[in-house]
């Protein structure tokens, strides 16, 4: 990679498999789905997705302060506040002209426009609250993070569907090589799991329609994947240049070593069936790391589990990396958090390297023959893993491809 290293010092999780890294790190080595039945979407012909844990956003936050942000900001703020604490940095002493902020959001504010609309067609315009633009803005996530941490650098935006999160860290990466920023705080966020969203997601046909047996829902790369369970979370990733890292004494979790991004300009919501802007993503990513196909020990895949997208994925994957590296999908445990998920698989590809362990895919039972690739499955594999690739796909053909490497 030309230009500096740059260092992932801090991370930041909400996630179903539950609140902060260390619990999310814990339900997704544990290998087993969070779906569940969900009183929110009764009645709904897919009724099931996989929510974050009980918690609180006021006791975080503060009531008013959680009042005025839709659960995605929420999510977005409190995550951003961990992985602060992660890094080992004070927003309460450093130069917040420094500092910049970069969120990805595939959907955005569902919450709120499904509230605020409900109460516009039962109780009329004045039942609507006057916080409902600002709420809703596809850059609210970015501007709360920047206002609860004092960053005064760019505040910016990503918007590439499935793929945002992961779009977000390219973007904190250019702007860290180019210097207009010494710290970036990026990744993204979503909370969607709404009756509008589902009945959408279900109607294209994207969703599994396991009612009866939810946890057995996601299942990625399996024979009888039928679709993806949606899910909602927030990572976060505190990114510095690697040499002042070292300058201030803390030890990075692992080094960002390169970024692919590509489109597919084939159909709105289908990949290429030979995943030609896939190869293209991984192969730049490589180049852009320094790293041959040989030196991936691992890939956290896309894995969405349906039926479309996983195959393209592992067609792709056997072709770039012919040496069959390690892959899983920690979708099966966390459901698909669409626009968060690119950001929460690249928090999680950091893990593995830093700890030396692959989590597996939850409910692949019976591999799908036409997979053919080297899986991770019931069990966490303890390997040792030097570089590894996060791979996140998107509708609109957005393909976005990060290779990590240890420090």
């Amino acid at each position: 990679m030309s230009g500096p290293a740059i260092a992932v010092t801090g991370l930041g999780m909400l996630t179903p498999a539950g609140i902060g890294v260390e619990a999310t790190w814990e339900g997704v080595l544990d290998g087993k789905s969070t779906a569940a039945t969900s009183d929110q979407l009764a009645g709904l012909p897919v009724d099931f997705c996989c929510s974050l844990p009980h918690f609180d956003a006021a006791d975080v936050l503060g009531r008013r302060t959680a009042h005025r942000l839709d659960r995605s900001s929420q999510l977005a703020v409190i995550a951003a506040k961990e992985a602060l604490h992660d890094a080992g940095l004070d927003p309460t002493v450093w130069d917040g002209a420094r500092v910049g902020v970069v969120i990805g959001c595939g959907v955005g504010a569902s919450h709120t426009w499904e509230t605020q609309g409900r109460r516009l067609h039962e109780f009329g315009p004045r039942r609507v609250s006057p916080l409902l633009l600002p709420m809703i803005g596809p850059s609210t996530p970015a501007g709360e993070v920047a206002l609860a941490t004092c960053a005064r650098g760019p505040s910016l935006a990503t918007g590439t569907a499935c793929a945002s999160g992961a779009t977000a860290i390219v973007i904190a990466r250019d702007l860290l090589t180019s210097r207009q920023c010494d710290v970036v705080i990026t990744g993204g966020t979503e909370a969607c799991n709404t009756p509008l969203v589902m009945t959408g997601l279900a109607q294209l046909g994207a969703l599994s329609g396991r009612c009866d047996d939810p946890a057995a829902a996601s299942r990625p790369f399996d024979a009888a994947r039928d679709g993806f369970v949606l899910g909602e979370a927030a990572a976060i990733l505190v990114l510095e240049r690697a040499e002042d890292t070292a300058a201030r004494g803390h030890r990075p979790r692992a080094l960002l070593a390169g970024c692919g991004s590509t489109t597919d300009a084939y159909h709105p919501t289908t990949p290429h069936p030979e995943g030609r802007g896939i190869k293209a993503a991984m192969h730049s990513a490589l180049t852009d790391a320094g790293l041959n196909s040989s030196d991936i020990g691992y890939v956290n895949a896309h894995g969405t589990s349906t039926r479309l997208n996983d195959a393209v994925e592992a067609h792709s994957l056997r072709a770039v990396l012919p040496h069959s590296p390690a892959v899983s999908s920690t979708k099966g445990v966390l459901g698909h958090s669409l626009g968060a998920s690119g950001a929460v698989e690249a928090a999680l590809t950091v893990l593995s390297i830093q700890h030396s362990l692959i989590p597996p895919t939850a409910n692949l039972e019976n591999p799908d023959p036409g997979v053919d690739l080297n899986l991770v499955i019931r069990t966490a594999a303890e390997q040792r893993v030097t570089a590894a690739l996060s791979n996140s796909f998107g509708f609109g053909g957005h393909n976005v491809v990060l290779a990590f490497h240890t420090p």
